[in-house]
């Protein structure tokens, strides 16, 4: 899957299922911060909905146990920039 010498990340997708208390907040906290460039936290709901987005991803993705994570990372950063620019 990870090539040893350049990696690059799979064009794979995955779900992850989150309830809607939490999306909604979290929509709200990434239409704020597109507006303004900063995450604004406003109080602990903000904070435990990416808390428990966080665990959803955890419980998801495999790659952050990997001993290559840092480069496994490094090459997600590459591609998401080289797709969508850095903007």
């Amino acid at each position: 899957m990870w090539g040893a010498k350049l990696m690059t990340i799979p064009k794979d997708t995955l779900t992850v299922t989150i309830g809607k208390a939490e999306a909604l907040i979290l929509f709200e906290l990434l239409a704020d911060f597109h507006r303004q460039n900063v995450l604004p936290i406003k109080d602990n709901a903000d904070r435990l909905a990416l808390v428990r987005m966080h665990g959803a991803l955890e419980s998801t993705l495999t790659e952050p146990f990997s001993k290559e994570y840092d480069q496994i990372l490094e090459a997600a950063r590459t591609c998401l920039l080289s797709e969508w620019g850095n903007k």
